[in-house]
C-alpha cells in the first residue's frame, strides 16, 4: 500500500470505530481496537513513505488532513455522548482551521508542513511540530485518550447487574478524573504544537503569496504521488 492509501484506511477505521461505539460490548471492544489501529498506522505511513522514497508535498498535506479528520471525528463523537465538553472539539476545529490555513499559504509559496522545504525555520518550531519525537508523543497521547474514552463509554453503557456496571459505579470518580486529565493533556499539547505554526506562518500573511508551486518549485510539482 502507498502512504496515501494507508491514510485513507486510517480514516475509514476511525469512521468504523465511531459507528460501532455505544452498541454492545463486543462492538465496543472492536471499536477500541480500530481506534488503536487508526492512530498507530500514522507511524506506518511515514515509515513506508521514507522507506520506499514516496514522500511528497501532497502526501504530507494528506497526512495532516487525515490526522485532522480522525481527531475531530473522535472528539466530536465523545462530546455528543456527553463524556467531554463540547468546547474540546470546538478548540480542535478552531486550531486546525487556523493552522491549516497558514500551511495552505505556505504550500502555495513552495513550503510544506513537514520534511524537506518545511515552513518551520526555527529550531523550537521544528522540535515542537516537525520532529519525530513530538509527532510520536502526540500520536501516543491521542491514542491513549481516545481508547480510554472508548473504554469509559463501554463501562458507562454496561447493563445493570453486570461486572462492568459494578466497576463503573465503584470507580466512577476515578474514571472521570482520568478522562479529564487525558483530555486536558491532549488539548494542551495540541495548542502547544499549534503555536510554532502561527509564529512561522505570520510571514506568509505579511507577504504576497507566491506563484503556484509548480511554477516556483518544479521539484515539488513533479514529485510522485
Amino acid at each position: 500500500m502507498t502512504p496515501n492509501q494507508i491514510t485513507a484506511l486510517r480514516v475509514l477505521m476511525a469512521l468504523a470505530a465511531v459507528a460501532l461505539f455505544g452498541r454492545h460490548l463486543p462492538a465496543n471492544m472492536i471499536a477500541v481496537g480500530l481506534t488503536l489501529a487508526a492512530i498507530a498506522l500514522d507511524a506506518v505511513d511515514g515509515y513506508v513513505a521514507r522507506r520506499r522514497n514516496l514522500s511528497t508535498p501532497l502526501g504530507a498535506q494528506l497526512d495532516i488532513l487525515g490526522d485532522r479528520l480522525i481527531e475531530n471525528l473522535f472528539f466530536t463523537y465523545f462530546a455528543v455522548t456527553g463524556l467531554i465538553s463540547f468546547w474540546v472539539p470546538l478548540l480542535f476545529f478552531f486550531r486546525g482551521t487556523l493552522t491549516d490555513f497558514l500551511r495552505e499559504l505556505a504550500w502555495r509559496s513552495g513550503r510544506v508542513g513537514f520534511g524537506r522545504n518545511s515552513m518551520m525555520e526555527t529550531w523550537w518550531g521544528r522540535a515542537l511540530v516537525a520532529s519525530r519525537f513530538s509527532r510520536a508523543a502526540y500520536g501516543v497521547l491521542k491514542c491513549v485518550c481516545f481508547c480510554y474514552l472508548g473504554l469509559q463509554l463501554t463501562l458507562s453503557s454496561a447493563g445493570s447487574g453486570t461486572v462492568l456496571a459494578s466497576l463503573a459505579r465503584a470507580w466512577k470518580y476515578e474514571l472521570m478524573a482520568g478522562v479529564q486529565i487525558l483530555v486536558l493533556a491532549t488539548v494542551a499539547f495540541c495548542l502547544l504544537r499549534g503555536l510554532p505554526v502561527l509564529w512561522e506562518g505570520r510571514r506568509f500573511l505579511a507577504s504576497p503569496v507566491g506563484q503556484p508551486v509548480h511554477e516556483t518549485n518544479p521539484a515539488l510539482a513533479g514529485a510522485k504521488q
